[in-house]
C-alpha cells in the first residue's frame, strides 16, 4: 500500500513538474514578445488601425498572398514524406500535410513545440516511428538553415550598406564585434566549445549502453541520414527551394497592400524577409515582437515612415498569424475524421500505387 501511494505521489509530482516547465516556457515567451511589442507600440494610435484596415490598404494583394503561405506548408509535408521513405516509414499525403499545419499552430502556443507535434501526429495516425520522424525533421531544419544562411550571405554582399546602417542604429557593428574578444577570451571560448562537444560525446556513449535509449538514438540517426538515400534527390531540392520561394511571395505580395511599401523593390523585400526570418529564431509566438522590431527597422532604412512601418508589421503579422491558426483548426478537424493506419497496410498501399 505504501509503495503504491509513493508511486502515485511520484507520478503526480513528475506530471506537475512537467506542467510547471511548460507553463513557464509559455509565460516567458509571452512576456518577452509582449514586452517588445509594448515598447514598440507604447505611443501608437490604435484608433487609426480600423481606418487603415477598411480604407487604407488593398486587400486583394493580401488575399493573393494566402495561397503561397498555404502552399509552403503543404510542400513541407510532401518533402517530409519523401524523407521518410528511405527509413522504411510511410505516410499519407493528407496526414503529412495536416501534421505540418497543426505543428505551426501549436508553436503559437508553445514555441518550438511544433516539431514534436507533427511527429506525434504521424505516429498516431500512420504509425510512423516518432524518433525516425524527428530525425528527418532535424535534417530538414539543417537544410533550411543552410539555405537561409546562403541567402543571407548573398544579401549581405549586395545590400551591405543597408545592413551597416541597421547594425549602427541597433548598437551592433560586425567590424567591432569580434575585436572585443581578448586573447584570453578567445582561448576560453575555444576551450568551452571543445568541452561542450566532449561532454555531448561522452553522454552519448554512456547513454547508448541502455537498450531503449540506444534504439532511440539509432532511429534518430537513421532519420538524419535519410537524406543520403532519398529517392529523386532533384525533387527534394526543388521542394526545398519551392518552400522558401512560397514563403517569400507570401510576404512580398503584402508590400502592394500599402501605399508606403508598394513602391519598394524586390531588394528591400529580400532584405526585410531575411531579417524577419532570423528574428523569429527568438522563442516568441510566431516571432511576435522580434519580427516586428527587425522588419520595422529595416523598412525605415528604406525610407518608410515610422508610423507606416508600424502599420505594416502589425497588420501583416496579425493576418498571417490568423492564417496559421485557421490552417491549424482545419488540420485538427480533418484529422478527427481520419482513420488510423498501420505501417504494413500503408506499405502495401504504396506498392500498389506504384
Amino acid at each position: 500500500m505504501a509503495i503504491t501511494t509513493f508511486s502515485v505521489t511520484f507520478a503526480f509530482m513528475k506530471r506537475a513538474k512537467k506542467i510547471a516547465n511548460t507553463s513557464s516556457k509559455i509565460f516567458l515567451s509571452l512576456l518577452l514578445g509582449g514586452t517588445i511589442l509594448y515598447w514598440m507600440y507604447r505611443d501608437f494610435d490604435f484608433s487609426q488601425i480600423k481606418e487603415v484596415l477598411l480604407h487604407g490598404m488593398n486587400w486583394s494583394w493580401m488575399l493573393l498572398s494566402f495561397p503561397f503561405g498555404i502552399l509552403a506548408q503543404m510542400i513541407r509535408g510532401w518533402r517530409w514524406r519523401q524523407a521518410l521513405d528511405p527509413v522504411g516509414e510511410h505516410s499519407r499525403k493528407s496526414v503529412a500535410v495536416n501534421a505540418v499545419f497543426l505543428s505551426y499552430a501549436a508553436s503559437l502556443v508553445v514555441p518550438r513545440i511544433g516539431e514534436f507535434t507533427r511527429c506525434a501526429v504521424m505516429k498516431r495516425y500512420d504509425d510512423v516511428s516518432f524518433t525516425k520522424a524527428l530525425g528527418t525533421v532535424v535534417t530538414e531544419r539543417v537544410i533550411d538553415s543552410l539555405l537561409v544562411m546562403i541567402i543571407t550571405g548573398l544579401t549581405l554582399i549586395f545590400q551591405i550598406r543597408i545592413f551597416d546602417i541597421f547594425f549602427a542604429r541597433t548598437g551592433t557593428r560586425l567590424d567591432t564585434f569580434f575585436t572585443q574578444f581578448s586573447l584570453t577570451g578567445w582561448i576560453v571560448t575555444v576551450v568551452c566549445g571543445i568541452a561542450v562537444i566532449g561532454l555531448v560525446w561522452y553522454l552519448a556513449r554512456r547513454l547508448s549502453v541502455h537498450g531503449k535509449i540506444k534504439d532511440m538514438l539509432h532511429d534518430m540517426f537513421l532519420g538524419v541520414s535519410s537524406l543520403r538515400q532519398v529517392n529523386n534527390a532533384p525533387l527534394y531540392v526543388f521542394w526545398t527551394l519551392a518552400i522558401w520561394a512560397c514563403y517569400f511571395l507570401h510576404y512580398y505580395l503584402t508590400f502592394f497592400c500599402f501605399d508606403a511599401t508598394s513602391g519598394l523593390g524586390v531588394d528591400c523585400a529580400i532584405v526585410t524577409f531575411i531579417v524577419g526570418s532570423i528574428a523569429v529564431i527568438v522563442p516568441t509566438p510566431n516571432g511576435a515582437g522580434p519580427w516586428h522590431f527587425a522588419v520595422k527597422t529595416m523598412l525605415m532604412l528604406y525610407g518608410v515612415g515610422s508610423t507606416d512601418a508600424l502599420y505594416f508589421v502589425l497588420i501583416v503579422h496579425s493576418v498571417q498569424t490568423l492564417l496559421v491558426v485557421l490552417l491549424g483548426i482545419w488540420a485538427w478537424a480533418a484529422l478527427s475524421f481520419t482513420a488510423k493506419k498501420k505501417q504494413k497496410e500503408l506499405g502495401r498501399n504504396m506498392l500498389t500505387d506504384r
